[in-house]
Protein backbone atom coordinates (compact mmCIF):
# COMPACT_ATOMS: atom_id res chain seq x y z
CA UNK A 1 0.00 0.00 0.00
CA UNK A 2 0.77 3.56 -0.48
CA UNK A 3 0.30 6.87 0.66
CA UNK A 4 -0.47 10.32 -0.73
CA UNK A 5 -0.80 13.85 1.22
CA UNK A 6 -1.54 13.27 4.73
CA UNK A 7 -4.28 15.64 6.07
CA UNK A 8 -6.09 16.36 9.65
CA UNK A 9 -9.72 14.40 9.73
CA UNK A 10 -11.61 15.34 12.02
CA UNK A 11 -12.68 17.07 15.34
CA UNK A 12 -8.90 18.11 17.08
CA UNK A 13 -7.23 15.01 15.37
CA UNK A 14 -4.21 14.04 14.03
CA UNK A 15 -4.96 12.23 11.87
CA UNK A 16 -2.13 11.28 8.95
CA UNK A 17 -4.62 10.06 6.43
CA UNK A 18 -3.60 8.76 2.82
CA UNK A 19 -6.87 8.93 0.98
CA UNK A 20 -9.55 11.77 1.03
CA UNK A 21 -12.67 8.78 1.15
CA UNK A 22 -14.94 9.60 4.11
CA UNK A 23 -15.62 6.65 6.50
CA UNK A 24 -17.16 5.43 10.16
CA UNK A 25 -15.87 3.45 12.20
CA UNK A 26 -17.03 -0.50 10.93
CA UNK A 27 -19.31 -2.59 13.26
CA UNK A 28 -20.04 -5.49 11.13
CA UNK A 29 -22.84 -6.55 12.98
CA UNK A 30 -23.35 -9.04 9.63
CA UNK A 31 -20.89 -11.14 11.17
CA UNK A 32 -21.35 -11.19 14.85
CA UNK A 33 -21.89 -14.85 14.53
CA UNK A 34 -18.51 -15.55 14.81
CA UNK A 35 -17.75 -13.77 17.37
CA UNK A 36 -15.99 -15.91 20.36
CA UNK A 37 -12.53 -16.67 21.38
CA UNK A 38 -10.12 -20.04 20.80
CA UNK A 39 -6.60 -21.45 22.34
CA UNK A 40 -3.93 -22.06 19.43
CA UNK A 41 -1.75 -23.29 22.25
CA UNK A 42 0.66 -19.83 22.53
CA UNK A 43 -2.36 -17.49 21.90
CA UNK A 44 -5.93 -16.43 23.06
CA UNK A 45 -7.42 -15.72 19.07
CA UNK A 46 -10.52 -13.26 19.83
CA UNK A 47 -12.96 -12.99 16.88
CA UNK A 48 -15.01 -9.69 17.13
CA UNK A 49 -17.25 -11.06 14.58
CA UNK A 50 -16.00 -7.98 12.59
CA UNK A 51 -13.56 -9.30 9.89
CA UNK A 52 -11.23 -8.54 13.15
CA UNK A 53 -8.98 -11.13 14.63
CA UNK A 54 -6.37 -10.69 17.05
CA UNK A 55 -4.34 -12.67 19.33
CA UNK A 56 -2.95 -12.14 22.68
CA UNK A 57 0.18 -14.30 23.82
CA UNK A 58 -1.14 -16.58 26.47
CA UNK A 59 3.07 -16.22 28.32
CA UNK A 60 3.74 -12.36 27.74
CA UNK A 61 0.72 -10.50 27.36
CA UNK A 62 1.55 -9.26 24.35
CA UNK A 63 -0.30 -8.65 20.89
CA UNK A 64 0.98 -10.90 18.74
CA UNK A 65 -1.57 -10.80 15.63
CA UNK A 66 -3.89 -8.17 14.37
CA UNK A 67 -5.98 -9.54 11.45
CA UNK A 68 -8.35 -7.07 9.53
CA UNK A 69 -10.25 -8.47 6.27
CA UNK A 70 -7.88 -11.26 6.45
CA UNK A 71 -4.49 -9.12 6.17
CA UNK A 72 -1.91 -9.16 9.35
CA UNK A 73 -1.26 -5.49 10.30
CA UNK A 74 0.83 -6.40 13.82
CA UNK A 75 4.63 -6.62 14.08
CA UNK A 76 7.79 -5.43 12.97
CA UNK A 77 11.38 -6.41 13.06
CA UNK A 78 10.52 -9.76 14.87
CA UNK A 79 8.26 -7.53 17.75
CA UNK A 80 5.10 -7.71 18.86
CA UNK A 81 2.78 -4.54 20.41
CA UNK A 82 2.85 -4.69 24.17
CA UNK A 83 3.17 -2.39 27.44
CA UNK A 84 6.76 -0.80 27.20
CA UNK A 85 9.30 -2.74 25.44
CA UNK A 86 7.21 -6.06 26.30
CA UNK A 87 6.43 -7.29 29.60
CA UNK A 88 8.19 -10.55 29.45
CA UNK A 89 6.92 -13.45 31.61
CA UNK A 90 3.14 -12.44 32.60
CA UNK A 91 0.40 -14.69 33.80
CA UNK A 92 -2.62 -14.26 31.49
CA UNK A 93 -6.20 -15.57 31.39
CA UNK A 94 -9.18 -14.79 29.86
CA UNK A 95 -13.03 -14.96 30.03
CA UNK A 96 -16.25 -14.02 27.82
CA UNK A 97 -19.14 -12.54 29.71
CA UNK A 98 -22.05 -12.03 27.18
CA UNK A 99 -20.83 -10.07 24.29
CA UNK A 100 -17.55 -9.25 25.96
CA UNK A 101 -14.37 -10.85 26.31
CA UNK A 102 -11.77 -9.53 28.27
CA UNK A 103 -8.31 -10.81 28.52
CA UNK A 104 -6.12 -9.92 31.88
CA UNK A 105 -2.71 -9.39 32.03
CA UNK A 106 -0.46 -9.68 35.62
CA UNK A 107 3.52 -8.98 35.93
CA UNK A 108 3.99 -8.35 39.15
CA UNK A 109 2.21 -5.12 40.47
CA UNK A 110 1.21 -4.22 36.69
CA UNK A 111 -2.42 -5.61 35.22
CA UNK A 112 -3.52 -4.87 31.65
CA UNK A 113 -6.58 -5.68 30.15
CA UNK A 114 -7.57 -6.20 26.61
CA UNK A 115 -11.41 -6.38 25.67
CA UNK A 116 -13.55 -7.13 22.65
CA UNK A 117 -16.87 -6.36 21.82
CA UNK A 118 -19.44 -8.72 19.31
CA UNK A 119 -19.52 -6.97 16.60
CA UNK A 120 -16.88 -4.34 16.84
CA UNK A 121 -13.64 -3.98 15.13
CA UNK A 122 -12.24 -1.81 17.85
CA UNK A 123 -9.50 -3.51 20.67
CA UNK A 124 -10.10 -1.55 23.78
CA UNK A 125 -7.04 -1.30 26.52
CA UNK A 126 -6.21 -0.84 30.14
CA UNK A 127 -3.07 -0.41 31.50
CA UNK A 128 -3.21 0.00 35.74
CA UNK A 129 -0.03 0.78 37.36
CA UNK A 130 1.11 0.84 40.64
CA UNK A 131 4.13 1.50 41.13
CA UNK A 132 7.35 2.26 39.18
CA UNK A 133 8.60 -1.32 39.03
CA UNK A 134 7.51 -0.93 35.29
CA UNK A 135 9.69 2.29 33.93
CA UNK A 136 7.39 4.54 32.04
CA UNK A 137 3.69 3.89 30.50
CA UNK A 138 3.18 3.83 26.88
CA UNK A 139 1.32 0.59 24.86
CA UNK A 140 3.20 0.68 21.45
CA UNK A 141 1.12 -1.05 18.22
CA UNK A 142 3.64 -2.51 15.71
CA UNK A 143 2.63 -2.24 12.68
CA UNK A 144 4.23 -4.41 9.49
CA UNK A 145 6.63 -2.61 7.20
CA UNK A 146 4.60 -1.14 3.61
CA UNK A 147 1.48 -1.43 5.05
CA UNK A 148 1.54 2.42 5.83
CA UNK A 149 3.91 4.82 3.95
CA UNK A 150 4.04 8.66 5.05
CA UNK A 151 6.60 11.39 4.85
CA UNK A 152 5.68 13.22 7.97
CA UNK A 153 7.39 14.76 10.55
CA UNK A 154 7.43 11.75 12.65
CA UNK A 155 8.64 10.05 10.07
CA UNK A 156 11.90 8.40 9.69
CA UNK A 157 11.59 6.16 6.57
CA UNK A 158 12.93 8.85 4.10
CA UNK A 159 15.57 10.59 6.57
CA UNK A 160 18.86 8.50 6.43
CA UNK A 161 21.36 10.60 8.02
CA UNK A 162 21.41 10.65 11.92
CA UNK A 163 22.15 14.62 13.08
CA UNK A 164 21.39 13.96 17.38
CA UNK A 165 21.11 10.70 19.28
CA UNK A 166 19.61 7.78 17.26
CA UNK A 167 16.15 9.36 16.77
CA UNK A 168 16.72 12.86 14.81
CA UNK A 169 17.29 12.60 11.05
CA UNK A 170 18.01 14.61 8.36
CA UNK A 171 16.70 14.59 5.46
CA UNK A 172 18.80 14.74 1.44
CA UNK A 173 16.62 18.22 0.88
CA UNK A 174 18.06 19.61 4.77
CA UNK A 175 14.41 18.97 6.09
CA UNK A 176 13.94 16.60 9.78
CA UNK A 177 12.03 14.06 10.64
CA UNK A 178 12.10 12.60 14.04
CA UNK A 179 9.13 9.99 16.34
CA UNK A 180 8.93 13.24 18.65
CA UNK A 181 7.65 15.58 16.06
CA UNK A 182 3.85 15.38 16.62
CA UNK A 183 2.85 19.02 16.14
CA UNK A 184 0.86 18.16 18.76
CA UNK A 185 -0.37 18.92 22.40
CA UNK A 186 -2.52 16.06 23.88
CA UNK A 187 -5.42 18.28 23.96
CA UNK A 188 -5.27 18.95 20.44
CA UNK A 189 -6.37 15.24 18.76
CA UNK A 190 -8.36 12.47 19.95
CA UNK A 191 -6.89 9.94 17.59
CA UNK A 192 -4.13 9.32 15.09
CA UNK A 193 -2.97 6.70 13.20
CA UNK A 194 -2.55 6.04 8.99
CA UNK A 195 -5.18 5.51 6.37
CA UNK A 196 -5.09 3.61 3.24
CA UNK A 197 -5.71 1.28 0.19
CA UNK A 198 -9.57 1.77 1.81
CA UNK A 199 -8.72 0.55 5.68
CA UNK A 200 -7.56 3.02 8.51
CA UNK A 201 -5.74 1.83 11.75
CA UNK A 202 -6.14 4.34 14.44
CA UNK A 203 -5.41 4.55 18.53
CA UNK A 204 -8.10 6.51 20.34
CA UNK A 205 -6.11 8.23 23.17
CA UNK A 206 -7.83 7.75 26.55
CA UNK A 207 -8.46 10.63 28.67
CA UNK A 208 -4.94 10.76 30.22
CA UNK A 209 -6.61 11.09 33.60
CA UNK A 210 -3.50 9.36 35.05
CA UNK A 211 -1.18 10.28 32.99
CA UNK A 212 1.19 13.42 33.53
CA UNK A 213 2.04 16.67 31.66
CA UNK A 214 -1.55 18.57 31.80
CA UNK A 215 -3.22 19.56 28.58
CA UNK A 216 -0.38 21.16 26.97
CA UNK A 217 1.90 18.13 27.27
CA UNK A 218 3.93 16.82 24.05
CA UNK A 219 5.16 13.44 23.56
CA UNK A 220 5.77 11.15 20.82
CA UNK A 221 2.24 10.01 19.14
CA UNK A 222 3.55 7.87 16.27
CA UNK A 223 6.48 6.96 13.73
CA UNK A 224 7.38 5.37 10.22
CA UNK A 225 11.01 3.46 9.64
CA UNK A 226 11.92 0.95 7.33
CA UNK A 227 10.99 -1.85 9.73
CA UNK A 228 7.76 -0.84 10.14
CA UNK A 229 5.28 1.75 11.86
CA UNK A 230 4.67 2.91 15.27
CA UNK A 231 1.33 3.68 17.18
CA UNK A 232 1.85 5.08 20.61
CA UNK A 233 -0.66 5.82 23.94
CA UNK A 234 1.72 7.57 25.96
CA UNK A 235 0.83 8.13 29.45
CA UNK A 236 4.22 8.79 31.14
CA UNK A 237 7.36 9.40 29.29
CA UNK A 238 10.83 10.58 30.78
CA UNK A 239 11.04 13.07 28.24
CA UNK A 240 10.04 16.80 28.78
CA UNK A 241 8.11 15.94 32.18
CA UNK A 242 6.52 18.81 34.51
CA UNK A 243 5.18 16.56 36.55
CA UNK A 244 5.79 13.50 38.74
CA UNK A 245 4.33 10.27 37.50
CA UNK A 246 0.67 9.25 38.58
CA UNK A 247 -0.44 5.41 38.96
CA UNK A 248 -3.78 3.76 39.10
CA UNK A 249 -5.94 2.45 35.83
CA UNK A 250 -5.74 4.68 32.84
CA UNK A 251 -8.06 3.70 29.77
CA UNK A 252 -10.04 2.63 27.86
CA UNK A 253 -7.79 3.58 25.08
CA UNK A 254 -8.37 1.93 21.51
CA UNK A 255 -7.16 -0.27 18.79
CA UNK A 256 -10.09 0.79 15.89
CA UNK A 257 -9.84 -0.33 12.40
CA UNK A 258 -11.97 1.81 10.01
CA UNK A 259 -13.10 1.29 5.95
CA UNK A 260 -10.22 4.30 5.76
CA UNK A 261 -12.24 6.83 7.45
CA UNK A 262 -12.08 8.76 10.77
CA UNK A 263 -13.19 6.44 13.73
CA UNK A 264 -16.08 6.94 15.43
CA UNK A 265 -16.39 9.88 17.40
CA UNK A 266 -18.18 7.56 20.18
CA UNK A 267 -14.46 6.55 21.18
CA UNK A 268 -13.34 10.36 21.59
CA UNK A 269 -11.97 10.87 25.00
CA UNK A 270 -14.93 12.59 26.91
CA UNK A 271 -17.64 11.04 24.61
CA UNK A 272 -16.90 6.82 24.99
CA UNK A 273 -19.10 5.70 27.86
CA UNK A 274 -18.49 2.08 28.83
CA UNK A 275 -20.86 0.77 31.08
CA UNK A 276 -20.79 -2.74 29.24
CA UNK A 277 -17.24 -2.74 31.56
CA UNK A 278 -18.88 -1.87 35.00
CA UNK A 279 -18.96 -5.42 35.56
CA UNK A 280 -15.67 -6.88 34.40
CA UNK A 281 -13.38 -7.00 37.72
CA UNK A 282 -10.90 -4.79 36.15
CA UNK A 283 -8.58 -3.48 38.89
CA UNK A 284 -8.85 -0.02 39.90
CA UNK A 285 -11.73 0.87 37.51
CA UNK A 286 -14.52 3.48 38.57
CA UNK A 287 -17.77 3.40 36.81
CA UNK A 288 -19.53 6.72 35.67
CA UNK A 289 -21.83 6.62 39.19
CA UNK A 290 -18.23 6.76 41.21
CA UNK A 291 -17.25 10.13 39.28
CA UNK A 292 -18.24 13.93 39.20
CA UNK A 293 -18.43 17.23 37.64
CA UNK A 294 -17.02 20.53 37.82
CA UNK A 295 -18.98 23.88 35.71
CA UNK A 296 -18.28 26.81 35.91
CA UNK A 297 -20.74 29.23 35.16
CA UNK A 298 -17.94 31.90 33.87
CA UNK A 299 -14.81 33.61 33.57
CA UNK A 300 -14.69 37.39 33.69
CA UNK A 301 -11.46 39.31 32.81
CA UNK A 302 -10.05 37.27 30.11
CA UNK A 303 -8.28 38.71 26.95
CA UNK A 304 -10.68 37.63 24.52
CA UNK A 305 -7.88 37.22 21.86
CA UNK A 306 -6.91 34.18 23.61
CA UNK A 307 -8.29 30.45 24.20
CA UNK A 308 -8.62 29.65 27.52
CA UNK A 309 -8.62 26.65 29.01
CA UNK A 310 -9.47 25.11 32.59
CA UNK A 311 -7.48 22.78 33.95
CA UNK A 312 -7.82 20.14 37.49
CA UNK A 313 -4.84 18.46 38.93
CA UNK A 314 -4.11 16.98 42.16
CA UNK A 315 -1.60 14.18 42.65
CA UNK A 316 -3.92 11.08 41.81
CA UNK A 317 -5.17 12.65 38.47
CA UNK A 318 -5.70 15.16 35.86
CA UNK A 319 -8.53 16.92 33.86
CA UNK A 320 -9.21 19.87 31.27
CA UNK A 321 -11.23 21.55 29.15
CA UNK A 322 -11.84 24.59 26.94
CA UNK A 323 -13.58 27.77 28.27
CA UNK A 324 -16.41 29.18 25.78
CA UNK A 325 -15.25 31.80 23.87
CA UNK A 326 -18.23 33.94 24.63
CA UNK A 327 -18.92 33.63 28.17
CA UNK A 328 -15.89 31.69 29.97
CA UNK A 329 -18.26 29.23 30.71
CA UNK A 330 -16.41 25.31 31.32
CA UNK A 331 -17.57 21.87 32.17
CA UNK A 332 -16.01 18.75 33.16
CA UNK A 333 -17.24 15.65 33.52
CA UNK A 334 -15.81 12.11 34.94
CA UNK A 335 -13.71 13.54 37.55
CA UNK A 336 -12.58 10.98 40.28
CA UNK A 337 -13.72 11.95 43.88
CA UNK A 338 -11.20 14.27 45.62
CA UNK A 339 -9.50 18.08 46.21
CA UNK A 340 -8.31 19.42 42.94
CA UNK A 341 -6.22 22.39 41.96
CA UNK A 342 -8.18 24.40 39.76
CA UNK A 343 -5.87 26.29 37.17
CA UNK A 344 -7.19 28.65 34.45
CA UNK A 345 -4.82 29.10 31.72
CA UNK A 346 -4.41 32.06 28.72
CA UNK A 347 -3.29 30.23 25.97
CA UNK A 348 -0.65 28.03 28.29
CA UNK A 349 -0.17 30.48 30.97
CA UNK A 350 -1.49 30.11 34.29
CA UNK A 351 -3.23 33.27 35.08
CA UNK A 352 -5.65 31.60 37.97
CA UNK A 353 -5.74 29.18 40.53
CA UNK A 354 -8.15 27.95 43.10
CA UNK A 355 -9.00 24.64 44.97
CA UNK A 356 -12.29 22.44 44.20
CA UNK A 357 -13.86 19.33 45.47
CA UNK A 358 -15.55 17.01 43.44
CA UNK A 359 -17.48 14.36 45.05
CA UNK A 360 -18.99 10.75 43.69
CA UNK A 361 -22.20 11.60 41.58
CA UNK A 362 -21.82 15.33 42.21
CA UNK A 363 -21.62 18.65 40.00
CA UNK A 364 -19.24 21.20 41.64
CA UNK A 365 -21.01 24.56 40.40
CA UNK A 366 -18.67 27.44 40.49
CA UNK A 367 -19.74 31.46 40.48
CA UNK A 368 -18.31 33.17 37.85
CA UNK A 369 -14.63 33.06 38.14
CA UNK A 370 -12.87 36.90 38.29
CA UNK A 371 -8.88 36.84 36.71
CA UNK A 372 -7.51 39.52 38.97
CA UNK A 373 -5.75 41.79 35.96
CA UNK A 374 -2.64 41.74 37.62
CA UNK A 375 -2.24 37.80 37.50
CA UNK A 376 -1.65 38.50 34.00
CA UNK A 377 1.68 40.20 32.43
CA UNK A 378 -0.09 41.59 29.38
CA UNK A 379 -1.99 44.41 31.74
CA UNK A 380 1.39 45.84 33.03
CA UNK A 381 1.89 48.99 31.15
CA UNK A 382 5.12 48.54 28.83
CA UNK A 383 7.47 51.16 27.63
CA UNK A 384 7.84 48.30 24.42
CA UNK A 385 7.09 44.47 24.58
CA UNK A 386 8.31 41.61 22.32
CA UNK A 387 6.14 38.71 22.00
CA UNK A 388 2.61 38.18 23.78
CA UNK A 389 2.28 36.58 27.09
CA UNK A 390 0.36 33.63 26.38
CA UNK A 391 2.97 31.03 27.76
CA UNK A 392 4.06 30.40 24.42
CA UNK A 393 6.79 31.62 21.96
CA UNK A 394 4.50 32.04 19.25
CA UNK A 395 5.00 34.54 16.92
CA UNK A 396 8.55 34.67 17.75
CA UNK A 397 10.66 33.37 14.62
CA UNK A 398 10.60 29.60 13.84
CA UNK A 399 8.08 29.15 16.38
CA UNK A 400 5.72 27.28 14.81
CA UNK A 401 8.40 24.92 13.13
CA UNK A 402 10.10 23.86 16.09
CA UNK A 403 7.34 21.58 16.61
CA UNK A 404 7.91 19.44 13.87
CA UNK A 405 11.66 19.92 13.15
CA UNK A 406 15.06 20.14 14.22
CA UNK A 407 16.25 23.94 15.00
CA UNK A 408 19.28 22.88 12.39
CA UNK A 409 16.42 21.95 9.56
CA UNK A 410 16.43 24.05 6.57
CA UNK A 411 13.33 25.27 6.67
CA UNK A 412 14.22 27.26 9.55
CA UNK A 413 15.36 31.11 9.16
CA UNK A 414 18.55 32.28 10.69
CA UNK A 415 18.79 32.23 14.16
CA UNK A 416 20.71 35.47 14.73
CA UNK A 417 19.95 39.07 13.86
CA UNK A 418 19.02 41.43 15.93
CA UNK A 419 16.04 43.71 16.56
CA UNK A 420 14.81 47.36 16.78
CA UNK A 421 12.04 48.76 18.69
CA UNK A 422 9.59 50.25 16.15
CA UNK A 423 10.63 48.90 13.25
CA UNK A 424 7.63 47.00 12.73
CA UNK A 425 7.63 42.82 12.98
CA UNK A 426 9.63 43.30 15.93
CA UNK A 427 8.57 39.63 17.22
CA UNK A 428 8.53 37.80 14.13
CA UNK A 429 12.24 38.92 13.88
CA UNK A 430 13.11 37.51 17.18
CA UNK A 431 14.03 33.83 17.25
CA UNK A 432 11.75 31.48 19.83
CA UNK A 433 14.94 30.20 21.00
CA UNK A 434 18.38 31.19 22.74
CA UNK A 435 21.17 28.65 23.43
CA UNK A 436 24.93 29.45 24.78
CA UNK A 437 26.51 28.34 21.60
CA UNK A 438 24.32 29.41 18.99
CA UNK A 439 22.71 33.20 19.18
CA UNK A 440 23.57 34.07 22.96
CA UNK A 441 24.07 37.85 22.41
CA UNK A 442 21.28 38.95 20.77
CA UNK A 443 20.72 42.80 20.88
CA UNK A 444 17.76 44.79 21.00
CA UNK A 445 17.81 48.34 20.14
CA UNK A 446 15.22 50.92 21.64
CA UNK A 447 15.16 54.75 22.37
CA UNK A 448 14.04 56.26 25.56
CA UNK A 449 12.24 59.96 26.08
CA UNK A 450 13.87 61.93 28.64
CA UNK A 451 11.26 61.37 31.48
CA UNK A 452 11.68 57.58 31.00
CA UNK A 453 15.57 57.65 30.95
CA UNK A 454 15.58 59.31 33.94
CA UNK A 455 13.75 56.70 36.17
CA UNK A 456 14.78 52.81 36.54
CA UNK A 457 12.46 50.58 35.18
CA UNK A 458 11.97 46.94 35.07
CA UNK A 459 12.86 44.32 32.47
CA UNK A 460 11.05 41.12 32.12
CA UNK A 461 12.37 37.78 30.27
CA UNK A 462 9.71 35.15 30.15
CA UNK A 463 10.74 31.48 29.14
CA UNK A 464 8.77 28.62 28.85
CA UNK A 465 11.07 25.89 29.18
CA UNK A 466 14.92 25.75 29.29
CA UNK A 467 17.62 23.35 28.59
CA UNK A 468 20.93 22.79 30.76
CA UNK A 469 19.88 25.34 32.83
CA UNK A 470 19.90 27.79 30.27
CA UNK A 471 18.71 31.14 31.76
CA UNK A 472 18.90 34.92 30.14
CA UNK A 473 21.75 37.74 31.82
CA UNK A 474 21.55 40.84 30.55
CA UNK A 475 23.74 43.70 30.01
CA UNK A 476 22.33 47.65 29.00
CA UNK A 477 24.27 50.04 26.81
CA UNK A 478 27.70 47.85 27.98
CA UNK A 479 27.78 50.05 31.09
CA UNK A 480 25.31 47.49 33.65
CA UNK A 481 25.00 43.83 33.63
CA UNK A 482 22.97 42.15 36.18
CA UNK A 483 23.44 39.10 38.28
CA UNK A 484 23.40 35.87 36.48
CA UNK A 485 19.82 34.60 38.05
CA UNK A 486 19.12 31.50 39.19
CA UNK A 487 17.90 28.53 37.10
CA UNK A 488 14.03 27.87 37.73
CA UNK A 489 12.76 23.97 38.13
CA UNK A 490 12.22 22.47 34.51
CA UNK A 491 12.76 19.13 32.62
CA UNK A 492 16.28 18.14 33.12
CA UNK A 493 15.70 15.92 29.05
CA UNK A 494 16.25 17.27 25.63
CA UNK A 495 12.99 20.04 24.73
CA UNK A 496 14.04 22.57 22.04
CA UNK A 497 15.29 20.18 19.71
CA UNK A 498 12.46 17.62 19.89
CA UNK A 499 9.66 19.49 19.35
CA UNK A 500 8.86 20.86 22.64
CA UNK A 501 8.87 23.96 24.45
CA UNK A 502 6.88 23.37 27.11
CA UNK A 503 8.25 23.58 30.38
CA UNK A 504 7.52 25.12 33.37
CA UNK A 505 6.69 29.33 32.59
CA UNK A 506 9.01 31.29 34.72
CA UNK A 507 9.42 35.25 34.56
CA UNK A 508 12.71 36.76 35.01
CA UNK A 509 12.55 40.16 36.29
CA UNK A 510 15.69 42.61 35.75
CA UNK A 511 15.64 46.37 37.99
CA UNK A 512 17.59 48.60 35.76
CA UNK A 513 18.76 51.65 37.48
CA UNK A 514 18.44 54.88 35.73
CA UNK A 515 22.18 55.41 35.61
CA UNK A 516 22.12 52.47 33.00
CA UNK A 517 20.06 54.81 30.05
CA UNK A 518 21.69 56.76 27.78
CA UNK A 519 20.22 60.53 28.32
CA UNK A 520 20.98 61.67 24.83
CA UNK A 521 17.34 60.95 23.41
CA UNK A 522 18.20 60.57 20.13
CA UNK A 523 20.54 57.59 20.63
CA UNK A 524 19.36 54.06 20.90
CA UNK A 525 19.75 52.33 24.45
CA UNK A 526 21.32 48.86 23.57
CA UNK A 527 19.86 45.81 25.50
CA UNK A 528 22.50 42.74 25.02
CA UNK A 529 20.87 39.47 26.30
CA UNK A 530 22.88 36.53 26.86
CA UNK A 531 22.74 32.91 27.88
CA UNK A 532 24.15 31.97 31.26
CA UNK A 533 25.01 28.04 32.26
CA UNK A 534 27.49 25.66 33.40
CA UNK A 535 26.59 23.13 32.06
CA UNK A 536 24.97 21.69 28.44
CA UNK A 537 27.26 20.54 25.48
CA UNK A 538 27.79 22.32 22.21
CA UNK A 539 25.19 23.92 19.58
CA UNK A 540 22.07 23.38 19.55
CA UNK A 541 22.53 21.17 22.37
CA UNK A 542 24.03 23.95 24.23
CA UNK A 543 22.13 25.71 27.46
CA UNK A 544 19.21 26.61 26.16
CA UNK A 545 15.41 28.70 26.72
CA UNK A 546 12.48 29.36 24.59
CA UNK A 547 11.01 32.79 25.18
CA UNK A 548 7.34 33.95 26.16
CA UNK A 549 8.16 37.81 26.06
CA UNK A 550 10.55 40.30 26.75
CA UNK A 551 9.21 43.97 28.19
CA UNK A 552 10.42 47.26 29.68
CA UNK A 553 7.97 47.87 32.32
CA UNK A 554 6.65 51.60 32.24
Amino acid sequence: MSGSANRPVGRRAFVLAATAAAGTALTGTAHAAAFGYSDDGSNYVVDTGAQLVFKVSKSTGDLTSLVYRGTEYQGYGGMNSHIESGLGASAVGIRQSGSTILISVTHGTLKHYYAARSGENNVYLWTNKADTSVSATRYIVRVKKGAFLNDEPDSYTYAPTTIEASDVFRKSDGQTRSKHYSKRRVMDYDYLGWSAGGVGLWIVRSNHEKASGGPFYRSLLRHQSADGGGLYEILYYGQNQTEAQRFGLQGPYVIAFTDGGAPSSALFPGTLTTPWADSLGISGYVPASGRGKVAGVGISGRNTAYPYTVGLADAAAQYWGSARSSDGYFSIAGVLPGTYTLTVFKGELAVYTTSVSVSAGGTTTLNTIALPSSNDPANASAIWRIGDWNGTPGGFKNADLMTYAHPSDARAASWTGNVVIGSGGETAAFPCYLWKDVNSGILVYFKLTAAQAAAAHTLRIGVTTAYANGRPQVTVNDSWTSAAPSPPTQPNTRSLTNGSYRGNNHTFTYSVPASAWKTDTSQYNVLRIDVVSGSGAAGFLSAGTAIDAIDLLA
